[in-house]
């Protein structure tokens, strides 16, 4: 039966997917209902929103993931249904049914087709009885390191490590060697139950220099299901993607056709209905192999509308009220090529570290066939405890050539300053003439190119003073601009609260400390992995510290016997802040 249209959605999200999923619902004359954290009381996305309700603290489990708070929002708001945009509880089952059960359309796939999909483990067993190739692996949950040794020689070394309900490269570790297996099976339990509630794991033949390459589905309630063709992930950074192009520039017409029937077959097997992604791999002889599906709108959804010209936010929607695909497979033609980079506030330059902070300059790009999804504005927080995905530029052109010049230039205009992003390794790529091949350029993302990338620019105007604060100014000479920066005294009352307050800080962190190993970010510490007494070998890891969705690792600089810990499993650190001490073995 129809659904009346809805007269007003709520966006169970943040950032520049809810402002994405806006527009899509004002075109269709539908009202937005943003929700929010305290830590995004003043972001642009609950500006833009008709109306907007606090959720509750910054922290996600008691905001964006809090079911009871969420289902409370759109109760008062009194909506229709409910987008959960991409990450949070967009494939919660859970959720979907708590939406049902109170009355409020789901927009996404069926619950139960989100619980099949939604363990790794439960899809590759489906999708072996659909006849639709695996990875070589487990189809059932692995806990004993020796078990995962024994696979491994049986498979070949290296293998994956994978949480069953994981995604987005949380919970995946790639073990090369039986002595690495024992952590790793631990990290990527740790992962799972920390990121999607399940600890489960299981094992997969690791495929050496694969193309990661996912095909777009859309299905409506008639039982119409629709390929919208591929797209290519391949190039990563930790098992998440940067840049994304559609078409794939290894994809043939005849895996083309082999890919488009393994999505339609998927999501068949399930009673799919909604937005789907189909990811796989494909090894260097063209073999296509089933690794996952995402039951959610992607973040790359945009390069798959920019070569089809259908908006997949929209029909989402329609197909949510009831109504068939507005398009059929035939009307689905590939037009020019599509990239996106992804613009992150990291550090390729250190690391990848995350670098939330203020952002105190902004641009963004334009021209023909330039987009910006973002969420981003001069002045504003980006935080620590969200993903450090902070926007996304998509470009189009006729060729893959034109349109890898086309991002070039819209990286070179684009301006976020106040925090490191991946900006400058985007350009970068671009230029690479193994990008330019269409390449895998393995290796490349996390150690080659960001080593050409020299050193990071200060974040604070070089020469700049203690006591002083900036102004930007433009002189011409000889028909040439330049920018140029004036430092002018600042108020003497606001240099000495500040003096005031780092030697507070300090005090708190022990940053003074002798051989004391600090933290490079701001985040939670998850795990101590060494206590006083230890002796290390340079390194070794000494914590895991959590930091805008990513766990990063913090190793001994140098060999010697652990002395103080100053940090437990649990506690927030801010950037500088000393972890340990190493002193003399």
């Amino acid at each position: 039966m129809a659904v009346e249209a809805f007269s007003k959605v709520l966006v169970a999200n943040r950032g520049e997917i809810a402002l994405r999923v806006f527009r899509a619902l004002r075109e269709l004359g539908i009202g937005c209902v943003a929700v929010y954290s305290e830590a995004d009381r003043d972001a642009l996305h609950v500006r833009r929103a008709d109306e907007a309700y606090l959720l509750g603290p910054g922290i996600p489990a008691r905001s964006y993931l809090d079911h009871d708070r969420v289902i409370e929002a759109a109760q008062r708001a009194g909506v229709d249904a409910i987008h959960p945009g991409y990450g949070f509880l967009a494939e919660n089952a859970a959720f979907a049914r708590r939406c049902l059960a109170e009355g409020l359309v789901w927009i996404g796939p069926p619950p139960d087709a989100i619980d099949a999909m939604g363990s790794k483990i439960r899809a590759r067993e489906i999708m072996l009885a659909a006849g639709v190739p695996i990875v070589p692996g487990t189809t059932e949950r692995v806990t004993d390191p020796a078990r995962v040794i024994a696979l491994a020689e049986e498979f070949g070394w290296p293998i994956a490590l994978k949480a069953a309900a994981g995604g987005g490269g949380k919970g995946l570790k790639v073990v090369s060697a039986p002595g690495e297996v024992e952590r790793a099976l631990e990290a990527a339990q740790r992962e799972g139950l920390a990121y999607f509630g399940d600890a489960a794991v299981y094992v997969e033949k690791y495929l050496e220099d694969p193309r990661h390459v996912e095909v777009q589905l859309m299905a409506d309630t008639q039982g119409t299901v629709v390929s919208l063709h591929e797209r290519d992930c391949t190039l990563q950074r930790r098992h998440q993607k940067i840049v994304e192009e559609a078409p794939s520039p290894a994809v043939t017409p005849d895996v083309r056709a082999r890919l488009d029937a393994m999505a339609i077959a998927a999501a068949r097997a399930v009673g799919y209905v909604g937005a789907g992604t189909i990811e796989c791999l494909m090894d260097r002889r063209g073999d296509v192999f089933f690794l996952e599906m995402n039951t959610r709108i992607q973040v790359e959804h945009t390069i798959t509308e920019a070569v089809t010209g259908i908006d997949l936010v929209r029909e989402q929607v329609l197909v949510a009220q009831g109504a068939p695909l507005s398009f059929a497979q035939g009307d689905v033609v590939i037009r020019g090529h599509a990239i996106e980079c992804r613009i992150n506030a990291e550090d390729p330059r250190n690391g990848f570290l995350p670098s939330p902070g203020r952002v105190t300059r902004y641009r963004e790009p334009a021209g023909p066939g330039v987009r910006v999804d973002s969420a981003l504005e001069e002045g504003g927080e980006i935080v620590a405890l969200y993903d450090p995905m902070v926007a996304k530029l998509v470009v189009w052109d006729r060729t893959r050539d034109a349109a890898r010049a086309r991002m070039h230039r819209a990286l070179g205009e684009m301006v976020v300053e106040g925090v490191r992003t991946l900006i400058p390794l985007h350009r970068l790529i671009m230029e690479a003439p193994e990008f330019a091949r269409g390449e895998t350029c393995a290796g490349l993302v996390e150690e080659g190119w960001p080593a050409l990338l020299g050193p990071a620019e200060d974040l604070v105007p070089a020469g700049h003073v203690a006591g002083t604060f900036a102004r930007r100014y433009v002189s011409e000479v000889d028909g040439k601009r330049f920018e140029v920066v004036v430092h002018a005294p600042e108020d003497p009352v606001v240099v000495e609260a500040r003096a005031r307050r780092e030697a507070r800080r300090a005090a708190v962190r022990g940053g003074g400390a002798a051989g004391a190993v600090k933290s490079p970010m701001q985040g939670t510490v998850v795990k101590v992995e060494v206590v006083a007494g230890d002796v290390v070998a340079a390194g070794a890891v000494l914590a895991i510290v959590e930091a805008m969705k990513m766990e990063n690792e913090i190793v001994a600089p140098r060999a010697g016997v652990v002395g103080v810990i100053a940090v437990a499993a649990g506690q927030a650190v801010a950037a500088g802040q000393a972890i340990c001490e190493i002193g003399d073995a």
